[in-house]
């Protein structure tokens, strides 16, 4: 009973511990001491976790069965939910008209919305884990850019104008110098994330200044195909069903790669001294993770051109609503990009009479959402 005493005395113990002690000193349930109540609360924050992923889906069917009515030739979602139904079990629908304005027009946009916005939230979220930085996106990374040059470059020539092998292979090609930049200094000078996220900032700003050259020297013919390319938007000649395969098996096998390794990117945000005293081999970690962002985020912005704030604001939404967890940040900020990017798109095409692309949507809704979340948050932004 002495030690039972001079816990009570001790300064450094919490209440908590002091009650756990004295019930199991008395005898009394652990029920009675609060621990049943913080059981309580953690499975409570987990089930509202889930119920956000699930509301997140739920949204997304609800829009996207919109959005395949959307368009000068009138489509009920009773007939666009048939006809999706009779591909999906091998049927025939018959009206052929329809048939196809629904299946190789408006689905291949709903497809490229959701996964591409996925697949750049799940980037977006994991380099601001892994760099421990908030502005860590495929924007910092310099990812977006080296695609832009890349894009411009293939449309400025004159040579693969309308060629939809041509312009994505360019912008692939570039948008991944960046991420091998950024990896080359890491190894070479043993850089800190900071120094990462400053190195790619550099390189961005080199694929500006190099893109603003070709579009000066570029013919109006080409100027017209790169300005659509650089503010991002899903009714290009790359959006198309023959192209859904690549971008699915892109963002899909991404994220189940990115949840796999949520526990050890969680160590990693801690510090690398944390994920050393693990066994964990920080900066290889980090390279291997910075390379599939890298091929993740170049994949998405090689088809669909520059859209920005999708990476960099949907995982600063997911984590007010779920916490910085990556085991459950991951996952979610892959659902509520796809639906974010989704429901810009619908706003672009119905909010004015000329529709809007994505990217410049993404725009006007991400830059006031950002700063809302920098004022909300203060200091604590991260």
């Amino acid at each position: 009973m002495r030690y039972y005493d001079d816990t009570e005395q001790d300064p450094l113990l919490g209440n908590l511990v002091k009650d756990s002690i004295k019930s199991w000193v008395k005898g009394t349930s652990a029920e009675d001491v609060g621990f049943g109540r913080t059981v309580k609360e953690y499975r409570r924050i987990i089930r509202f976790r889930y119920v956000f992923i699930a509301v997140c889906i739920v949204v997304i069917f609800a829009i996207a069965g919109y959005s395949v009515t959307l368009g000068p030739y009138g489509i009920s979602l009773k007939e666009a939910y048939e006809i999706i139904w009779s591909h999906l079990t091998f049927g025939h629908y018959s009206d052929t008209a329809k048939d196809y304005i629904v299946w190789q027009t408006r689905i291949p946009r709903v497809a490229f919305a959701v996964f591409g916005g996925a697949a750049l939230s799940v980037a977006g979220a994991v380099m601001q884990s892994i760099l421990k930085n908030p502005l860590a996106d495929s924007y910092t990374t310099g990812v977006s850019s080296g695609a832009g040059f890349g894009a411009t470059l293939a449309m400025s020539t004159g040579m693969v104008v309308g060629s939809m092998t041509g312009v994505v292979s360019f912008a692939f090609v570039f948008s991944i110098i960046p991420t091998a930049v950024i990896i080359a200094i890491s190894k070479l000078s043993n850089a800190s994330p900071t120094t990462m996220i400053m190195a790619g900032i550099g390189v961005m700003y080199v694929f500006s200044a190099g893109t603003t050259v070709l579009m000066l020297w570029s013919d109006p013919q080409a100027m017209s195909a790169i300005y659509a390319w650089q503010v991002g938007s899903l009714s290009n000649y790359n959006v198309v069903f023959d192209n859904i395969p690549i971008i699915l098996v892109v963002s899909v096998v991404g994220t189940v790669f990115m949840c796999l390794m949520a526990g050890r990117i969680n160590v990693l945000a801690t510090g690398d001294e944390s994920a050393k005293a693990l066994g964990i081999d920080a900066d290889k970690l980090r390279i291997i993770l910075l390379l599939v962002t890298g091929l993740l985020a170049a994949a998405i912005v090689s088809f669909v051109g520059i859209v920005g704030f999708v990476g960099l604001v949907s995982p600063h939404i997911v984590r007010i609503f779920i916490g910085a967890d990556n085991r459950y940040l991951i996952p979610a900020s892959a659902i509520f990009g796809g639906m974010l990017m989704l429901v810009a798109d619908q706003i672009g095409r119905v909010a004015l009479s000329t529709p809007l692309p994505v990217g410049v949507v993404m725009a006007f809704i991400g830059g006031p959402i950002f700063l809302w979340l920098i004022l909300r948050r203060g200091k604590n932004v991260w």
